[in-house]
């Protein structure tokens, strides 16, 4: 199955676009770009050059992702999330020239397995998002964030722990469980394991 890809597109030559992968009204995909097999990239979506995204991601409209950020596999960013990638922005050097490319170096925001970047939310590079971690709508996230964990505000804070189905884990006993899946989980130095007995 070949990528679909609209008209009214802008993707790079050389980016690469997976089988079964759509690139819808009015996204952008820049140079040297790679996005896998079955993802979705949304209508005003901004890919930056050489970002990399992994298998059955989605990028919702209107969402920014600067280079050099990291996508692993079935990574959900929702509607005008941005992925920053310049610790110290500015228009202009100290001696007021316009600043180039030259003039600064881009950092990434890196996205682990499974974790969703909620609507609006703002990810302020360097930061890590941990596998299956859920931000929520809205939150600012000026620090890593641990697999599995929820977090919202600004700037973000854990508010709990979220499974595998993305659902709010229960407490049931001394473990956690997904109302979704049934799965339990347990707490140990601050990290979430699947109980697998």
């Amino acid at each position: 199955m070949t990528a679909r890809i609209t008209d009214t597109a802008d993707v790079a030559p050389d980016a690469e676009i997976g089988d079964g992968s759509s690139v819808w009204h009015l996204a952008q995909v820049r140079e040297g770009a790679v996005i896998g097999e079955g993802c979705v990239v949304g209508r005003g979506a901004y890919i930056g050059t050489g970002v990399r995204m992994g298998r059955h991601c989605k990028v919702q409209n209107y969402a920014l992702v600067y280079e050099p950020a990291e996508l692993a596999d079935g990574v959900f960013i929702g509607p005008a999330a941005v992925l920053t990638n310049d610790t110290h922005p500015r228009a202009i050097n100290p001696d007021g020239s316009l600043k180039s490319a030259e003039d600064w170096q881009p950092v990434g925001v890196r996205i682990g397995t499974g974790a969703a970047i909620g609507a609006r939310a703002v990810c302020v590079a360097p930061v890590t998002i941990g596998a299956w971690a859920t931000v929520a709508a809205g939150a600012v996230v000026t620090r890593d964030v641990p697999p599995h964990a929820l977090v919202a505000g600004v700037p973000a804070r854990q508010i709990g722990w979220v499974g595998h189905a993305g659902q709010r884990l229960q407490p049931d006993g001394d473990q956690l469980r997904c109302p979704a899946t049934g799965r339990r989980y347990e707490i140990h130095d601050d990290e979430l394991r699947e109980v697998t007995e």
